[in-house]
């Protein structure tokens, strides 16, 4: 089991952050100062309405977008100071991204998709393959490494997608909707595959508008235009 959120160190933190995206002449504020800590080991829940600044949020925590003012520390450092080059690394070797409509490259076995990040890893090519049999164990896909996108179902898809967040044994885990584009059955074996993932020591930081797999997190965050409306322990 993970160490309780409040006795491990914070892997994440953000502090008063804000992005604001140019409209023409005007302005879009998706953000307007947010402060969190996000824990080693936690599983956190990020809800709102659309618009909220929900997966601003993800992609600032994941090094995908930066904010327009406030500081954001991954590990105690910060990703200001980062060249694009490190921010490369830190968001390859350090971040799984899940996303709700799975982005597995159709030419590719699925194996081969789960080994894509290991390409920008600098990961020895004879380890590649392993790595990726490795992933899938975890979340029981290995029977299907040869077989290509097409040929899975919507849970499958997922769970390759997940097994290639995986495979390069990244600190923090951010899930995107990862159950929007699945029924109710498949997302629950998705919901209980984050669980198993969280369980064995993952940090997972997902966004959801899905209210019982929100309350399968240890913490809820919830916005609205762009600020922390509320927070609490699920």
């Amino acid at each position: 089991m993970p160490p309780p959120p409040e006795a491990a160190p914070a892997l994440v933190a953000l502090r008063d952050v804000a992005r604001v995206y140019p409209r023409g002449a005007s302005q879009v504020v998706a953000l307007a100062g947010v402060s969190l800590a996000i824990r080693a080991g936690e599983k956190l829940a990020i809800m709102g309405p659309s618009g909220s600044g929900k997966t601003t949020l993800l992609s600032i925590l994941g090094c995908l977008d930066r904010p327009s003012s406030g500081e954001h520390l991954f590990e105690g450092r910060s990703v200001a100071s980062l060249d694009d080059d490190a921010l490369s690394r830190l968001r390859n070797r350090s971040v799984g991204f899940v996303f709700q409509a799975f982005h597995l490259i159709p030419q590719l076995t699925v194996a081969e998709n789960v080994e894509t990040p290991l390409l920008y890893a600098n990961v020895a090519l004879d380890e590649w393959r392993p790595r990726a049999l490795a992933a899938l164990e975890q979340v029981s896909l290995a029977h299907r490494a040869d077989h290509r996108p097409s040929e899975l179902s919507g849970g499958e898809a997922q769970r390759a997608a997940i097994a290639r967040a995986l495979v390069t044994s990244p600190r923090l885990l951010l899930a995107d909707e990862p159950t929007g584009n699945l029924d109710s059955a498949t997302g629950e074996e998705i919901a209980a595959l984050l669980d198993r993932l969280h369980a064995q020591g993952a940090t997972v930081v997902l966004v959801t508008h899905n209210e019982a797999l929100g309350r399968r997190a240890e913490r809820v965050l919830r916005l609205r235009d762009g600020r922390i409306e509320s927070e609490a322990r699920a």
